[in-house]
């Protein structure tokens, strides 16, 4: 566990620091565009924070390939090479698009060319567990196939939410720190080494997306761009292909009792990360909704709109930071709710906790407009949108004399107000002295 909490945080390190200087290659390379009609952001912003996230990536895979127990997996797999392949491969992409914006299908290209770079350095689906039948074994075809799927619907689904400050780092990292914990329970408690890849994995991506959060939340100093969003899509992609499809449920029928059993065991979380419906169930949703609403108008499901769920968010009344939080409470509750129901699916307490919560989250969606109200001792240390109130209240003028002004201003409306008229007369005399 500490060489994994020590890979996170050197990447969050450098991801970090990284990304002041990118800021400013970006304001002088000149990728700032135009705010567009579908933004919600006001001012012009810097993208490529993708290129400190990328260079993120690289340091924490060199930390962990110099490292006794992680160092390993390097020696026994590909897959940490292939990862960062396919990575410099859609990280170039992202970096053309964010600046010169380049086609939507020339991106669709770029991404199955990336996928189909990992799968050929060995990082792949190779059987897909089934409840009630086992593990079935695929060929090489319908191995590439799902793989180059997957990864496809990741990437996008990451790109599609990427519309408010720090809400795809954000939700990229819960998934990750599910996923780590997931990960990291095969490889320890089963003693799985297959699951190692996939635990690296979700550690660097979650170092990645810690590092660029303080930079990106609102209001944002700089975006990740399809530079970043598009590469932390990928590298969550490629830790559910690994432990999904490279772990073969045989190895842990030892413990479960049974094949069967041990693929019932792993299904809460196997099945919707291939799909993917709970790890980025949220992403994935908003994703298939963009498509049906775009194909169902005539458009293209490339075509960016305001549709997406957090811009529902804010048309209903919810403040940005609001929508944020929102976001990340449903995230989560699937991701952290699938992997409790995985670890203990007989459990009816996790099943009533997760109803309880989500009855909460459907509570907070209906009421934009609900403030929560905090104690005086902790008024020093709640936003100051929790304060405007009470300071307002005590702003307010308590003496009748304060308002006169303000009532001769208001009277003085109806047509030329003497006040109004005497206030220009010494500047027309000196303008005509001057004369």
């Amino acid at each position: 566990m500490r060489e994994y909490l020590l890979t996170l945080c050197i990447t969050a390190a450098v991801t970090y620091l990284l990304t002041g200087p990118v800021r400013k290659f970006a304001i002088v390379a000149g990728a700032m565009p135009e705010i567009r009609a579908r933004d919600v952001h006001r001012e012009p912003t810097p993208r490529l924070g993708g290129i400190a996230m990328f260079f993120g990536l690289c340091a924490g895979l060199l930390v962990a390939d110099h490292l006794t127990n992680l160092s390993e997996v390097f020696e026994k797999s590909n897959e940490p090479r292939a990862l960062l392949s396919g990575a410099a491969l859609i990280w170039l992409i992202g970096v053309l698009d964010d600046k010169f914006e380049i086609d939507a299908l020339i991106k669709l290209g770029g991404q199955m060319i990336a996928a189909g770079v990992m799968v050929m350095q060995g990082l792949t689906i190779l059987w897909l567990p089934i409840p009630s039948v086992g593990s079935v074994a695929l060929t090489q075809w319908q191995g590439t196939l799902l793989t180059v799927a997957l990864v496809v619907i990741t990437i996008n689904a990451v790109n599609f939410v990427d519309g408010l400050d720090g809400l795809a780092a954000g939700m990229v990292c819960i998934a990750a720190a599910a996923f780590f914990l997931y990960a990291y329970r095969i490889w320890y408690s089963y003693g799985i080494e297959a699951a190692a890849p996939a635990t690296l994995f979700s550690a660097i991506l979650m170092g990645m997306c810690l590092g660029f959060l303080p930079h990106n939340m609102h209001p944002a100093r700089i975006f990740m761009g399809d530079s970043g969003s598009m590469l932390i899509g990928l590298v969550l992609a490629a830790g559910a292909i690994s432990i999904t499809g490279q772990i073969d449920p045989d190895a842990l029928k030892l413990f479960a009792g049974s094949e069967k059993a041990a693929v019932h065991q792993t299904v809460p979380v196997y099945i919707p990360l291939l799909l993917p419906l709970t790890i980025i169930a949220v992403p994935a949703a908003d994703l298939i909704s963009a498509i049906v609403r775009r194909t169902w108008r005539g458009q293209s499901p490339f075509a960016a709109d305001r549709g997406h769920l957090h811009h529902r968010l804010l048309e209903i009344g919810h403040s940005h930071s609001r929508a944020v939080w929102i976001m990340y409470f449903w995230s989560a509750l699937i991701a952290f709710g699938s992997l409790a129901y995985s670890v203990n699916s007989a459990s009816m307490w996790i099943v009533l906790g997760v109803v309880f919560l989500s009855a909460i989250g459907l509570v907070l969606l209906l009421l934009p407009r609900f403030t929560p109200r905090v104690p005086m001792w902790a008024q020093h240390i709640v936003p100051p949108r929790y304060r405007r109130r009470r300071r307002a209240v005590a702003a307010e003028p308590a003496e009748p004399e304060q308002r006169a002004p303000v009532a001769v201003g208001v009277a003085g409306v109806n047509g030329a107000t003497a006040l109004g008229a005497r206030s220009h007369v010494p500047e027309r005399r000196k303008a005509e002295t001057t004369r």
